[in-house]
């Protein structure tokens, strides 16, 4: 019968999982005591893999979400130009229209 094997980045995984706020000398610590001896370099490594990939999906939800806007504008453009030649002619020209704009702006 083989032996079984523990991974131990699992077993750090897991543990930061339950206590993300942990350093890196109490997860050594705290494995340790379950029998799972590891360094603290693993848990720098593995606290700084999480991080990178956290970044990564921050960036791709931004530029997703960049996209979707920029797609949902190029349709509606000629939309905004009609509704801003309305606007103006409501104020009573695009002179005086700018003259709102300076004041909300101001």
């Amino acid at each position: 019968m083989g032996r079984k094997r523990s991974n131990k980045s699992q077993a750090v995984r897991d543990y930061l999982k339950e206590n993300p706020t942990a350093k890196a000398k109490e997860v050594v610590a705290a494995l340790a005591a379950k029998g799972t001896s590891i360094k603290a370099n693993l848990v720098y490594f593995l606290k700084g893999e999480a991080k990178s990939k956290t970044k990564r999906q921050m960036k791709r939800k931004a530029r997703d979400e960049k996209a979707a806007t920029v797609v949902s504008h190029k349709g509606g453009v000629v939309e905004i130009i009609h509704d801003v030649r309305s606007l103006a002619q409501k104020v009573g020209g695009y002179g005086k229209l700018r003259d709102l704009i300076d004041a909300l702006a101001g």
